[in-house]
């Protein structure tokens, strides 16, 4: 059975009390799913506003990152110890390498078999990769076994579809989580997205989202506004029309948002 909820709440680039009000008001909303990263420098603030919110530790959802400073099997561990301590729980419910980051000094064996060690001590529930390619999760599943890989999260909107990684992820039961899935708001901009939106009386963002969710994969969105968090939230009653999804299928045209150099891999 697949782990992951389908609607999560991001916190990518969210800080101080910023984060704390969306994570307060996503949660008042009905998220039970938040996600961050060691790198996002959040952590702290994510955990005040879940203890905060009363939400009990079994109703949320909680995932985070190790960022590439963390990699090395002296490391790991401990750096997840610092995160769990920050969010004020025993153990997360996931946790992922953020980025393959193929040249910075630890093998992909030694991050992989040390996130599996995280697991084991029962610091984190689920194990995970993002940002992985083809080949790089298949090493991966080489290490702990594609059965304890509950997901790759990668950037995957209407303008970018990575149908290859898409189509060999679900041949091996991984499940797709999508960030960026609004590629930084540009699809909301998208004429065709607006009238597809206009047909169902709904927002390009919630058109954007339901394709996703519609698709299988688990989306991810972040929000400064309570109007918008409620409103995503509605695209999980949105049903497109096959007519809909062949016209964002269309969209395609590999626009890549977000590939850091020394970080990112070779992309499919």
């Amino acid at each position: 059975m697949n782990p992951i909820p389908a609607f999560g709440l991001g916190t990518f680039r969210l800080k101080d009390q910023v984060v704390m009000d969306s994570v307060r008001n996503g949660i008042e909303l009905g998220y039970r799913a938040i996600d961050t990263a060691q790198i996002y420098g959040n952590e702290a603030e994510v955990g005040d506003a879940i203890a905060a919110s009363g939400a009990g530790r079994s109703d949320i959802f909680l995932t985070t990152k190790i960022w590439t400073d963390n990699y090395s099997r002296s490391k790991l561990v401990p750096s997840l110890k610092e995160s769990l301590k920050k969010l004020r729980v025993d153990e997360v419910d996931l946790t992922l390498i953020h980025w393959p980051a193929p040249d910075n000094g630890v093998s992909l064996e030694e991050f992989m078999s040390a996130l599996a060690d995280a697991k084991a001590q029962g610091l984190t529930k689920h194990i995970g990769i993002s940002n992985f390619n083809i080949e790089l999760t298949k090493q991966a599943i080489a290490v702990v076994g594609r059965e304890n890989i509950a997901t790759n999260q990668i950037e995957l909107s209407p303008y970018l579809q990575n149908r290859k990684l898409v189509e060999f992820l679900r041949e091996q039961g991984i499940h797709v989580t999508s960030y960026m899935t609004l590629a930084y708001g540009k699809v909301l901009k998208d004429a065709v997205i607006g009238e597809i939106a206009k047909r169902h009386h709904a927002t390009p963002a919630q058109v954007a989202l339901a394709w996703a969710l519609q698709l299988g994969y688990a989306v991810i969105p972040s929000s400064t506004k309570r109007e918008n968090l409620a409103s995503n939230l509605l695209s999980q009653q949105l049903r497109l029309t096959e007519e809909d999804m062949a016209q964002i299928a269309a969209l395609e045209r590999n626009g890549r948002e977000v590939s850091p150099e020394g970080l990112a891999p070779v992309w499919d």
